[in-house]
């Protein structure tokens, strides 16, 4: 079916603040986890997590951090960077899909993340909001520029 540009600008409009939030959001938990207030509150996430669980016997609570905040750095200028090679967005999305997957995996190993308020089961929200970043990675993995 034939789409007219004007009908196409919603849709390109939602995408791109999707991709430059995203980013700006990467970029900057990315930087915080440079502080010691993140590393410290990262590692009951990372210490209980069955792939992440070991890394406090190799490296120190900060350089775990850091390590974390460089990967989230990182994808947010791959993410900056598709918006003009458009080769990066499957690299964008893939690393968007891993990332996200083990954050909100956090959910489910993490003890004491979830606790009860006022009678309703809730998590630490924090975390919660991954979930879109991780559909906005399966956007990318499937996103096509023939606008």
């Amino acid at each position: 079916m034939y789409t007219t540009h004007s009908e196409n600008n919603p849709k390109r409009l939602g995408y791109y603040i999707s991709l430059f939030g995203a980013a700006l959001i990467l970029l900057w938990i990315g930087i915080f986890k440079f502080t010691p207030t993140e590393a410290d509150s990262i590692k009951p996430l990372v210490e209980n997590h069955f792939l992440t669980f070991w890394v406090y016997k190799v490296f120190n609570v900060q350089t775990v951090s850091n390590l974390i905040g460089l990967v989230e750095i990182i994808l947010a200028m791959v993410l900056l960077l598709s918006v003009k090679l458009t080769g990066l967005k499957k690299l964008a999305g893939m690393g968007m899909v891993v990332t996200f997957l083990i954050t909100l995996s956090y959910l489910f190993t993490t003890p004491n993340i979830w606790r009860t308020v006022d009678g309703i089961l809730v998590p630490d929200f924090f975390i919660l909001k991954d979930l879109m970043f991780l559909g906005f990675g399966f956007t990318l993995l499937q996103h096509n520029e023939n606008k």
